[in-house]
C-alpha cells in the first residue's frame, strides 16, 4: 500500500465510476472492497461519493450524466495544465470530448478520446490531487490500455505525456510496459477480438479467486480469469450495472 500527497505529471492519479443506480453501486463496491463514503453535493443535483479506505480517498462514484451514457469507470492522469494537455492531444489526433474546465476548487478536468478510440481524463490538481492511497487491497493498483493499434497508441502517449513505452521481452508483442519518469505506470496490449479500445483499471485484492466468488454473489459477472501475471493473478469483472473493471493480487508497488 502506498500513501500519496501528490502525483508527478503523467501519472495515473484517480478513478471514478459513473453509475446508473448510484446507491446500488455504492452498496456493491462497499461490500466488495470495504469502501466507506463521503458524499459531496453536485450543482444541479446528485452527489459525488468519494470512497475511503482507512479514512483516505481511494476512488469515487458519480451518477450518470444522461441516459445515453452507459455505466463505466473513468481513469485520470495528472497534468500540469489541462488546457495545454487537451490542445496537444487534439493536435496529435485525439478528440476532446469535454473541453478543460474547472471542477469547483478541486481542479481542472478535460476528457479525451484518443486516436484509437479509448477514453481518458486529464486532471490538473487543485484542492484534490487524486487518490491518497494506491497499490493495495481495494485501491487503484494498475492501468492497462487495450488498443487496436499498439504502435499508434504508443506514439500518441509518448508525445502527449512523455511516457516510456517498450515491449516486454518474451511477451511476443502481446504486452508493452508504460513508465512515467522512470516509474511503472501501466501497460499496453492489443485489443482482443470483439473488444473495444479502452483503459482498464485494476483494484488490488488479497485473493483474486475469493474476490471473484464474492463479486459473483453480489451480482457481478466474470469476464475473464483468474489469469497468472508475474506479480500474482488477475481477473476481469463486470459489475451489476455492466461497468467493467479488473482485480489483481500478489505483490504491489509501494
Amino acid at each position: 500500500m502506498g500513501e500519496r500527497t501528490s502525483y508527478a505529471p503523467g501519472t495515473f492519479c484517480w478513478v471514478d465510476l459513473t453509475a446508473a443506480d448510484h446507491d446500488a453501486a455504492k452498496a456493491f463496491y462497499a461490500a466488495l472492497f470495504g469502501w466507506e463514503y463521503q458524499d459531496f453535493p453536485i450543482p444541479g443535483g446528485g452527489v459525488y461519493s468519494v470512497a475511503h479506505i482507512d479514512g483516505k480517498a481511494a476512488a469515487a462514484i458519480v451518477p450518470l450524466p444522461g441516459p445515453s451514457v452507459p455505466p463505466h469507470w473513468n481513469c485520470y492522469v495528472s497534468v500540469e495544465d489541462a488546457d495545454a494537455a487537451a490542445a496537444l492531444a487534439q493536435d496529435l489526433g485525439a478528440t476532446v470530448v469535454l473541453p478543460a474546465g474547472d471542477v469547483g476548487e478541486s481542479g481542472r478536468l478535460a476528457i479525451l478520446l484518443d486516436p484509437q478510440g479509448a477514453m481518458l481524463s486529464v486532471w490538473q490538481p487543485g484542492e484534490h490531487f487524486g487518490a491518497a492511497l494506491v497499490n493495495g487491497p481495494g485501491l487503484l493498483s494498475w492501468n492497462d490500455l487495450l488498443s487496436p493499434d499498439v504502435e499508434g497508441s504508443a506514439a500518441f502517449y509518448r508525445e502527449l505525456f512523455g511516457w516510456t513505452i517498450e515491449p516486454i521481452p518474451g511477451a511476443e508483442g502481446q504486452y508493452w510496459s508504460i513508465a512515467n519518469d522512470g516509474r511503472t505506470n501501466g501497460g499496453l496490449m492489443p485489443m482482443p477480438p470483439g473488444g473495444h479500445p479502452a483503459w482498464n483499471l485494476y483494484f488490488g485484492v488479497e485473493d483474486t479467486e475469493a474476490t471473484m466468488a464474492r463479486a459473483r454473489d453480489l451480482g457481478a459477472q466474470i469476464v475473464m480469469g483468474p489469469m497468472p501475471v508475474p506479480s500474482g493473478r488477475f481477473a476481469v469483472l463486470r459489475d451489476p450495472q455492466n461497468a467493467v473493471f479488473s482485480v489483481v493480487d500478489g505483490d504491489f508497488d509501494p
